[in-house]
């Protein structure tokens, strides 16, 4: 089984994460952000992955604390998760078209941070969530599970929507780039022999 269990706590935030990579998509998700706990559940949904996850933050400042250290904290469970990555795809991509929305999400697992966030979000919120923090919590993400993470956006009007197609691809993306590939099963997928 290729699970983590993670406790991060600060000044700002108290979290608890479990992650099972080889799950079916359950979740439990307790962000005290409704539009978060939304994105959060729609991930695991999409990536098979089982998430349980608890966090207290300053939330009476705003959800920029939250947000982040939870993305650094499910950065931290996917590489525990993931271990030396042997037998990974390494590699996944998936455009996510959701009504007028179509935005690409493509992954490589190679223990190199970086964020291209092409995204043009039209709205500053939805709901009482400031829409730049998916952008922090992607960067939480790749900081603390080294990998290329690209997200561009093809068409979209709608704030809502294409956050949602955002992390519904990442969720589908990861899902193809952690699983095992049955032809290099116990490979590292690289020619330098490690990620």
């Amino acid at each position: 089984m290729r699970t983590a269990d993670i406790t991060r706590n600060t000044k700002e935030t108290q979290i608890t994460l479990s992650l099972n990579l080889d799950g079916t998509g359950k979740s439990d998700i307790q962000t005290g952000c409704g539009f978060l706990n939304h994105m959060l559940e729609l991930f695991a949904r999409h990536g098979d992955f089982d998430l349980t996850l608890t966090c207290h933050g300053d939330t009476e400042v705003d959800y920029h604390h939250t947000t982040e250290d939870i993305g650094i904290v499910l950065g931290q469970a996917f590489t525990k998760a993931l271990g030396d990555k042997r037998g990974i795809v390494r590699y996944g991509q998936f455009f996510l078209p959701m009504d007028e929305t179509l935005v690409l999400c493509a992954v490589d697992l190679s223990g190199r941070d970086c964020l291209v966030w092409a995204l043009d979000i039209p709205a500053a919120k939805v709901g009482d969530f400031d829409t730049e923090l998916a952008k922090e919590f992607w960067l939480g993400f790749v900081r603390n599970c080294p990998c290329a993470l690209h997200f561009r956006e093809f068409s979209g009007e709608n704030a809502h929507h294409i956050l949602e197609a955002a992390y519904k691809g990442a969720g589908r993306a990861l899902r193809m780039a952690v699983d095992i590939d049955p032809k290099h099963r116990g490979e590292i997928p690289s020619t330098k022999g490690v990620l």
